[in-house]
């Protein structure tokens, strides 16, 4: 069988491309996500374009249950799985701390942090007895410095950091390779999700700005896990559209 990679949060953004960038190069991919008939519509759309194998994993990564029951359970032919994208996570809201909403602060700490985790604990067992593998964790920019309104967001992906650089010096001995990857702003359902649902607000955004796209990313994570030789790891990647200096710095062309 070919090489395997899973993708948690594959139903849309990030991990939507991402999927489809392995499908595309011959990769069999194990895609999860919470939005079943989204989920179902992607394994139908990457076989039929491409010749390779797709299992569809129906879970939430908050659900520590789900996560070990779905991964201990695969077939016997998707167990080895040879690269994991822990992709799934989302920002909530952009309230001062003061006013900020306890259940979207749980929701995030929950999908960013507690569930990598949970899909990590999971897979990195067949990685170790097989001496090969490659974690990715998509970060973020907001690991890298916090901005107002974004705490919890940005400490979330603080401990993405921080869990990430830990790993890494856990698995080293196994022969497993740990990236990081840092998104800055990028176009995708994130403001839509963030704002619940407001299209103006998560239209300004990214108003003036050329923001990367999903496909961006999805390329560079192809590329670190892919288009190196063995012995050459990327440990921490920043990315950003060129508009973008930092988390306070943005060149927004006028109309």
């Amino acid at each position: 069988m070919n090489k395997i990679v899973l993708v948690t949060g594959a139903t849309s953004g990030f991990g939507e491309a991402i999927a489809e960038i392995y499908a595309k190069n011959g990769l069999n991919v194990i895609i999860t996500g919470r939005r079943k008939e989204r989920l179902e519509l992607l394994k139908s759309h990457l076989e039929n374009n491409y010749q390779t194998k797709i299992l569809a994993l129906n879970f939430d990564v908050r659900d520590k249950n789900a996560v070990f029951n779905a991964i201990n359970s695969l077939p016997e032919e998707w167990k080895n799985i040879d690269i994991l994208i822990n992709n799934a996570g989302l920002a909530l809201g952009s309230s001062p701390i003061q006013e900020g909403n306890i259940d979207d602060w749980e929701t995030m700490i929950d999908t960013n942090v507690k569930g990598l985790l949970y899909v990590t604990k999971a897979v990195a067992p067949v990685m170790i007895k097989n001496n090969k593998g490659h974690i990715v964790n998509i970060g973020s920019t907001a690991g890298k410095e916090a901005y107002p309104g974004g705490n919890v967001y940005c400490g979330s992906k603080h401990a993405v950091q921080g869990i990430t650089d830990g790993m890494r010096q856990d698995l080293v001995q196994y022969g497993i390779k740990v990236t990081q990857i840092c998104p800055g702003m990028a176009e995708t359902e994130f403001s839509l999700v963030r704002f619940k649902g407001d299209k103006e607000k998560a239209d300004n955004v990214y108003k003036g700005v050329t923001p990367l796209t999903a496909e961006d990313v999805a390329q560079v994570t192809f590329f670190v896990t892919s288009g190196l030789a063995q012995h050459v790891e990327i440990r921490d990647l920043v990315m950003s559209c060129q508009q973008q200096a930092n988390s306070f710095v943005v060149h927004r062309k006028s109309e």
